[in-house]
């Protein structure tokens, strides 16, 4: 028999030579889906970075009229005011301790409470109904708008005095309203029982056009399908106004109540003008007697503690809202 010739080269068996065939198309892959992976995750940090630079002005802005501030107040709400031969000095708690002793802080905030509580839903409530009524087709519709809207472009100061002529005691309009059938003259602004519910009434008249404005652009945001639909449906009024319009208005309410608590405890410019706090602080708030801590008498450590004091029950409503009202609003 002869014999079998002898190569040099191995021998590779078919099945592995098949399994590197295999094996080399798979490791190209992951190798391309991770340079594509790199790739990804490069182009998603410049972007990133691109956004924060965008961001940054607003961001420095924002921080150094807001946070810087008010770190810097609640550290200077810790010292003593500063005077002409004696610098400040640390008093820790002192001034909190005074201002929790002192009774005008009491009726100020009080009163802060009891005007928030009365402006707010009077002002938003007729917001509501004056976008609903100059929502429907009326004739003149745009001259109710107008005048729904004028007294928010007025300056609060021009709108101070316009409502003195109306509670100047005998002279004014209300009074010769009244004394016309026949009733008595009555002196609004100074007396302790009228006097904060006359600068209500004010605010609500300032504050209830703009509110407005949010309200009429939502309503006119709603699908007019919507209400085919629920009149095929046989719906009142009163039902497609509970069931889909509130629904849809709850994220411009919530809006507008929290500028509503915001406005509640930062003007003070009517009271200014009408009453100055009084009389015997009946229409003093937390941040008109502020004001008079820190520029009247110049009592600048406690002025601090009473801003911060405004800014944690700010803060606080703020949250509250939020947390309440916020689970029930759904935006679209």
């Amino acid at each position: 028999m002869m014999d079998q010739p002898v190569t040099d080269a191995p021998l590779i068996p078919p099945l592995v030579a098949g399994m590197e065939e295999r094996l080399e198309p798979r490791s190209k892959s992951r190798s391309s889906r991770a340079r594509s992976s790199c790739a990804r995750r490069g182009a998603l940090a410049g972007r990133s970075i691109e956004a924060w630079l965008l961001l940054l002005p607003s961001i420095v802005l924002f921080a150094a009229f807001t946070h810087i501030p008010i770190v810097s107040t609640l550290v200077d709400s810790f010292y003593s005011t500063p005077k002409v031969n004696r610098p400040a000095h640390f008093v820790g708690l002192s001034n909190y301790e005074d201002m929790l002793a002192d009774p005008i802080f009491w009726k100020a905030l009080t009163n802060n409470f009891i005007y928030a509580a009365g402006t707010i839903p009077l002002s938003v409530g007729l917001a509501l109904l004056m976008a609903l009524f100059v929502n429907d087709r009326l004739p003149g519709r745009a001259l109710l708008r107008m005048a729904y809207f004028t007294p928010t472009v007025l300056p609060m100061i021009a709108v101070a005095n316009i409502w003195l002529f109306f509670y100047t005691p005998s002279y004014g309009l209300l009074d010769q309203i009244a004394q016309a059938f026949g009733g008595h003259a009555t002196n609004w602004l100074g007396s302790q029982s009228t006097a904060l519910g006359a600068i209500m009434v004010v605010t609500v008249w300032k504050e209830a056009g703009f509110f407005m404005i949010f309200y009429l652009a939502a309503l006119q945001q709603i699908p007019p399908d919507l209400k085919e639909a629920a009149a095929i449906e046989g719906a009142s009024r009163f039902t497609f106004f509970r069931r889909i319009t509130w629904p849809l208005l709850a994220p411009v309410t919530l809006f507008i109540l929290v500028n509503a608590v915001i406005n509640a405890f930062r003007t003070v410019d009517h009271i200014f003008i009408m009453t100055g706090g009084g009389p015997d602080n009946a229409t003093n708030v937390l941040l008109f007697h502020i004001y008079e801590i820190g520029f009247k008498f110049w009592d600048q450590g406690y002025a601090t503690a009473l801003t911060m004091v405004l800014l944690a029950i700010l803060g606080a409503l703020a949250f509250v809202q939020f947390l309440t009202a916020g689970r029930k609003v759904h935006y679209q």
